[in-house]
């Protein structure tokens, strides 16, 4: 009985040991997944801006400039609300597939 016992103990510790790689190897693909996405982000937020200077230099008056700066004031806002949404999209299901145990699902 003790070696029946020792072996239902080491399979339901390699079962256990699977199921948390398994877990750890979701979390660092959403990671990942969550980090570019961040990252893309970040670089048309920056493209953006960049292109916004060159129009405000480029103004001709004071009321096309606050035009400029109203639309990207405008666009940045909804940008970072869309990604906002995005990125706690990505990490809800992290979490959601990590508390389900269940199979592989796609982050991006």
């Amino acid at each position: 009985m003790n070696n029946n016992n020792l072996g239902n103990f080491q399979k339901l510790s390699q079962q256990n040991m699977e199921k948390v790689l398994k877990i750890l190897g979701e979390w660092q693909e959403a990671c990942r997944a969550i980090s570019t996405e961040m990252a893309d982000f970040t670089k048309r937020s920056f493209d953006d801006g960049a292109a916004t200077i060159e129009k405000l230099i480029a103004a001709k008056s004071f009321d096309q400039a606050a035009a400029i700066h109203s639309d990207f004031a405008r666009r940045s806002l909804d940008a970072y609300l869309h990604e906002l949404s995005k990125i706690g999209d990505m990490y809800a299901r992290l979490f959601k597939n990590s508390y389900d145990g269940s199979a592989h699902r796609g982050y991006s």
